[in-house]
């Protein structure tokens, strides 16, 4: 099997960096989610409170992806990347010293309005710099990335059971935790190249120190950088951002992200219940439910590279449409347990590829790839902000299980929409 083309090491050192940047963020997404029974505990919570508390991190991420586009024109990528993954380390640490310490609600809201500022930020800025990575080592790289994110959470999943087995105390596990992935991040950053690899139809910069990149299959180009690229960047920053929502392809992305995006949103927040009270499940069948679910959308992120090389993006975004269709309605109307936990499986693969192909695509453009990036972003994350409270309040009058069925309505649009992954530029 063909390995793909050969890149030269530092190109390989932007890409391991990459994964540190994707893998960390799955980490500090699943530490604070695995403690969150014991915050409830520590503080108090009713059911009700626990909700206010995640309607500000969700606060938190939507003023900031909204935002995000902006925030990487004017800072570069690499920046904010680095400054993203201190917030969100900082959050941690607010977090879980508002838990142990204080035993102060507010003050863990805070941390996780911080944690949802730079989390959503951070998470727009990877997908630029992993998809000037990918274009530069010349394969479908963006499922693998998504997929060390995956990894990530199950990582840091697995060491949150531990330290709660441990009795571990939540402000301690926070703050190492929030120390790893800033650490980590910001020493991965100084890899990262996007901000200076050729941008075209951008004038040329020459910064201090050397002023060429090596690229393996042309050998020496000039190095630009993307926020001194632009004159008078205020101004045209914000023209760049108008220009990407007007822009019919990259909404019509954000519209095939949002599908697939809610397809996997609805899994993670309600399969477990869904199973217990629509198939008549244990809390533990329940979870192991969803473990398949990630499992094999896990597999199905890393297995992305090697069949989009093979067959390309719109074949494939139409089969990822289609087996999510299938998997998800099996779920519904399976008649006995076994072929409902068959069928996550299916879901799972169906729901892997849609959320790293659409920033592939929307990136395709270099000089508009962070104003596209950070619109199909801002559409994206609506499912996984939005999608689940409405499907809530849908499932007090239908029924969880069959409250599902709305995200297939989603899904045939992202069928249909297949086409706009074509590749541009």
């Amino acid at each position: 099997m063909s390995r793909g083309p050969r890149v030269a090491p530092e190109i390989t050192h932007w890409r391991n960096a990459v994964v540190v940047a994707y893998g960390a963020s799955g980490i500090a997404f699943s530490t604070w989610v695995s403690r969150l029974p014991a915050i409830r505990s520590g503080l108090d919570l009713t059911p009700g409170t626990v909700g206010l508390l995640l309607l500000c991190l969700t606060a938190g991420s939507f003023l900031s992806v909204s935002a995000s586009g902006l925030i990487v024109l004017r800072l570069g990528s690499k920046r904010v990347i680095r400054i993203g993954s201190i917030m969100v380390g900082c959050g941690l640490v607010l977090a879980g010293f508002g838990t142990s310490v204080l035993a102060s609600p507010l003050a863990v809201a805070s941390g996780l309005v911080v944690i949802g500022l730079g989390t959503a930020s951070w998470n727009t800025a990877s997908n630029v710099e992993g998809a000037a990575v990918e274009r530069a080592v010349r394969r479908h790289i963006m499922p693998r990335l998504h997929g060390a994110f995956s990894l990530g959470t199950v990582a840091g999943a697995g060491l949150g059971a531990l330290a709660a087995a441990a009795g571990v105390p939540v402000a301690v596990h926070l703050a190492a935790a929030g120390a790893v992935v800033a650490g980590s991040v910001a020493t991965a950053a100084a890899w990262f190249r996007a901000d200076v690899t050729p941008v075209p139809g951008e004038r040329p910069f020459k910064p201090a120190g050397p002023d060429t990149f090596e690229d393996p299959s042309t050998g020496p180009i000039p190095i630009i950088r993307q926020q001194d690229a632009v004159p008078e960047a205020p101004l045209d920053n914000k023209r760049q951002i108008a220009q990407a929502w007007r822009d019919r392809r990259t909404l019509l992305l954000g519209v095939l992200v949002l599908g697939l995006a809610l397809a996997e949103g609805a899994a993670g927040d309600w399969v477990a219940l869904a199973l217990a009270d629509g198939h008549g499940q244990s809390e533990a069948a329940g979870a192991a439910g969803y473990g398949i679910f990630v499992s094999f959308m896990t597999v199905g992120r890393f297995a992305g590279t090697v069949v989009l090389d093979r067959f390309g993006r719109v074949p494939v975004m139409r089969w990822c449409a289609a087996l999510a269709i299938a998997g998800l309605g099996m779920f519904v109307f399976a008649p006995v347990p076994w072929l409902a936990f068959a069928a996550l499986a299916i879901w799972g693969l169906g729901a892997s590829l849609g959320f790293p192909v659409g920033m592939s695509a929307a990136a395709d453009e270099p000089a508009k790839a962070a104003a596209r990036v950070s619109v199909v972003s801002t559409i994206g994350y609506g499912a996984f902000l939005c999608g689940p409270p409405l499907l809530g309040l849908l499932a007090e009058h239908v029924g969880i299980l069959h409250s599902l069925l709305a995200v297939m309505v989603m899904l045939v649009a992202s069928f249909l929409l297949s086409p706009v992954t074509r590749k541009i530029g």
